[in-house]
C-alpha cells in the first residue's frame, strides 16, 4: 500500500466530514445545553451510530485486535462482558434521560451534586474525570498513530499521526459542538460496519474459511483457543480488566452524558437497539482480524499493530484497507473530541462554575470553549509516550472512574445514600486505586480493576450509613418519594 494513497484516503475524509460537520449547524449554539448536548433533540438512529462510533473507536478496532492477538480467545471474553454490561443503559438510561430533562443537568457529575445536594460531590467527581480520561484520550491519539505508521511502513510517524488526529477532533469539537461530532460519527460509522465486515469475509476467505482458519490456529498455538490462554490473562488478570468495563456505560462521562440527548424515550430505547447490533459485529470483526493477524505475522514487536498490518496486507485490496483505515482513525477521532466536548462541560459546569460561584450559562460556555485546546496538548503530549496494549490502558482509566460508580448507582436506589458517602466513597476509591497503581497493583493477591469498585461501594455505604443526607439533597426525578401520610384530626369544635 503506498503512503500516497493513505494520504488521498485521509484528505477525502476530512472534506467530507468538515463538510457534514458544517450542514449539521443549526445556527450558533448559545448555551450549554445547545453547544453539550445539541438541545435535547437527537434522534434514535444518529444518537445510535454516534454512540457506537464514540464506544467503538481505537480501543476496538486496534486495542480489541492487539488484545486477541497477544491473548487468544480470552480477549472475546472481555469484550462480552463489556458487552453484557451495556444492559446498564437499559436500567439507567431512562433515570438519567428523565432526571435530565426535568433538572436541565448538562452533564453526569451536575446530577450527582444536586442528587446529594453538594456542590462538592460534583467537583470531586468532575476533578476524577478529568484526570483519569486524559489517558483514555490519549489512547485514541495512539490508536491514530500506531495505524498510519504500520500501514505507511513508518513513512507517516507516530507522532505525525497524533498530531494530525488531536487537530481534527478539536476542529470538529469547535465547528457546532455535540451535533457536529454526532453527524461526523454517523456517517463514519456506516462506512466503518460494512468496510470492517468486508476486510473481515475477504481475509477469512483468503485464509481457507471460518473453521479452516481455527484449525490453523488450533495447530500453530492451541494455547491461544483456550482458557487461559497464551500468558496474557490470568483467571486474576481477566477479572481485573473486564469488571472495571462492565460498568463503562455509567462510569464514563462521554458516554452517560449522551443518556441526556435523545429528544424522547423511544429514541433513547432506539439508540440502544441499535447500538447491541453494532456493538456484537464490531466485537466479531475485531475478533476475528486479532487472529487472522497472528496467523499472517506471527512475531509482531508490538500487538497493538496487528491491524494495521492486516490492512495493508496482500489479504486486503488497497482501496478497502484504505476505506477501513480511515473509519477506524474516525472512530478515535470521534470519541477523542467526544471526550474533549465533555470533559470541557465538565470544567466548566462543575469545576470552574461551582467554585469560582459562575453560575451563568453564557460565560460556563465560553470557559467551556476556551480549555478544549488545553485538554486537546494535555492528551497529545500523554500520547507521545506512545504507551503499549492499548487495550489495557483504557482499562485502567476505567478503574480510576469505576469508583464513582457506587454514588450513581445510590443517587437513583438509596434515599439513605449521603453527600458525605458519594465524597468519601470517590476521594478514598482514588486514594486506593492510585496507591496501588504505584505499589506493584497487588493486594491479597487482587488488582486495583477487582477491589476499586468494592472498596469504594464499603466506603460509600459505610459512611452514608453514619451520616445523615443533606437538607438541599434533590430526590425528585431520581428516587420515587412515597408521599406523606394524611393526618386526619378527630378534634371537635
Amino acid at each position: 500500500m503506498t503512503t500516497s494513497l493513505v494520504v488521498a484516503g485521509i484528505a477525502i475524509y476530512v472534506v467530507l466530514s468538515l463538510l457534514v460537520a458544517w450542514l449539521s449547524r443549526s445556527g450558533p449554539s448559545t448555551s450549554m445545553s445547545g453547544y453539550f448536548l445539541g438541545d435535547r433533540g437527537m434522534g434514535g438512529i444518529v444518537s445510535a451510530l454516534s454512540y457506537s462510533a464514540t464506544t467503538y473507536s481505537a480501543f476496538m478496532m486496534v486495542g480489541l485486535a492487539g488484545l486477541t492477538y497477544r491473548g487468544g480467545v480470552g480477549a472475546l471474553g472481555f469484550e462480552i462482558v463489556y458487552f453484557a454490561g451495556v444492559s446498564l443503559v437499559a436500567i439507567f438510561g431512562p433515570r438519567f434521560w428523565r432526571a435530565g430533562k426535568k433538572h436541565g443537568f448538562v452533564t453526569p457529575y451536575e446530577m450527582l451534586g444536586v442528587r446529594y445536594g453538594s456542590k462538592w460531590v460534583a467537583v470531586l467527581a468532575g476533578l476524577t474525570s478529568l484526570v483519569f480520561l486524559i489517558p483514555y484520550s490519549a489512547v485514541q491519539l495512539s490508536g491514530v498513530g500506531y495505524l498510519l505508521s504500520g500501514m505507511t511502513n513508518g513513512q507517516i510517524s507516530f507522532g505525525t499521526g497524533i498530531i494530525v488526529a488531536t487537530a481534527l477532533a478539536i476542529v470538529f469539537s469547535y465547528i457546532a459542538g455535540i451535533r457536529s461530532v454526532m453527524w461526523t460519527d454517523s456517517l463514519q460509522a456506516l462506512v466503518m460496519i460494512i468496510a470492517s465486515v468486508a476486510v473481515c469475509v475477504l481475509v477469512v476467505s483468503e485464509l481457507g474459511g471460518f473453521f479452516t482458519m481455527f484449525d490453523q490456529i488450533a495447530e500453530a498455538s492451541p494455547a491461544m483457543l483456550q482458557v487461559p490462554g497464551p500468558g496474557l490473562f490470568s483467571f486474576k488478570t481477566f477479572l481485573g480488566l473486564t469488571l472495571p468495563w462492565f460498568f463503562f456505560a455509567i462510569s464514563n462521562p462521554q458516554v452517560s452524558q449522551r443518556l441526556f440527548m435523545p429528544a424522547s424515550l423511544p429514541a433513547l430505547r432506539q439508540m440502544l437497539i441499535i447500538f447491541l447490533g453494532f456493538g456484537l459485529v464490531y466485537t466479531i470483526v475485531s475478533v476475528i482480524w486479532g487472529f487472522s493477524a497472528f496467523l499472517i505475522f506471527p512475531a509482531l514487536e508490538r500487538p497493538d499493530l496487528a491491524t494495521s498490518m492486516l490492512l495493508s496486507s496482500d489479504y486486503v485490496p488497497p482501496v478497502l484497507g484504505v476505506v477501513v483505515m480511515v473509519g477506524i482513525m474516525a472512530a478515535a477521532v470521534s470519541t477523542i473530541d467526544s471526550i474533549l466536548l465533555t470533559l470541557s462541560s465538565i470544567f466548566s459546569r462543575d469545576v470552574y462554575g461551582n467554585l469560582a460561584g459562575k453560575h451563568d450559562d453564557q460565560q460556563q460556555l465560553k470557559i467551556g470553549k476556551l480549555v478544549i485546546p488545553a485538554i486537546s496538548v494535555l492528551a497529545l503530549g500523554f500520547a507521545a509516550m506512545e504507551f503499549s496494549m492499548i487495550a489495557i490502558l483504557s482499562v485502567a482509566t476505567s478503574v480510576g472512574l469505576v469508583v464513582i460508580v457506587p454514588s450513581t448507582i445510590g443517587a437513583f436506589f438509596w434515599s439513605r445514600s449521603t453527600a458525605a458517602g458519594a465524597l468519601a466513597s470517590i476521594a478514598g476509591g482514588v486514594v486506593f486505586v492510585t496507591t496501588m497503581y504505584m505499589t506493584g497493583n497487588q493486594l491479597m493477591g487482587l488488582n486495583a480493576g477487582v477491589l476499586g469498585f468494592p472498596v469504594a461501594a464499603l466506603i460509600f455505604i459505610g459512611v452514608s450509613l453514619i451520616t445523615r443526607p443533606s437538607p438541599a439533597q434533590v430526590t425528585d426525578g431520581f428516587i420515587k418519594v412515597q408521599p406523606a401520610p394524611v393526618t386526619v384530626s378527630t378534634a371537635t369544635a
